[in-house]
């Protein structure tokens, strides 16, 4: 497992985000977080030497996976491009009522052109 910290507002107390979920250190999934802890996840994931990152988003998380998408490249790493962009709907089969419910989902692929 990863770990990654968050300075908290210069109190000085880290905090671990075991809650952000991330495969091989190249996808990032979004939820309900703030979104800065997604954008220290891909600033963390890129400074590992990934070169490409997928970030993941369904239903409302998606306009937090284009405002983390823009935060990395205009603000912190101007040489992250982004490579492809994925549009679709998931199908989610509900537990209680053996229904399928659709949701719309994002996926960003960012990749960084140099080092």
């Amino acid at each position: 497992m990863t770990k990654i910290y968050l300075l908290k507002e210069s109190i000085l107390t880290l905090e671990f985000l075991e809650d952000t979920k991330l495969s091989n250190d190249s996808e990032i999934l979004i939820g309900k977080k703030p979104q800065m802890s997604y954008v220290l996840a891909c600033i963390t994931a890129f400074h590992k030497g990934v070169n490409e990152i997928v970030i993941k988003a369904r239903g409302r998380s998606i306009s937090k996976a284009v405002d983390v998408v823009q935060i990395v490249r205009k603000k912190f790493m101007p040489d992250v491009t982004i490579e492809d962009i994925t549009i679709g709907t998931d199908e989610i089969k509900l537990e209680d009522t053996q229904e399928v419910k659709r949701v719309s989902s994002i996926n960003i692929v960012l990749k960084r052109t140099k080092k």
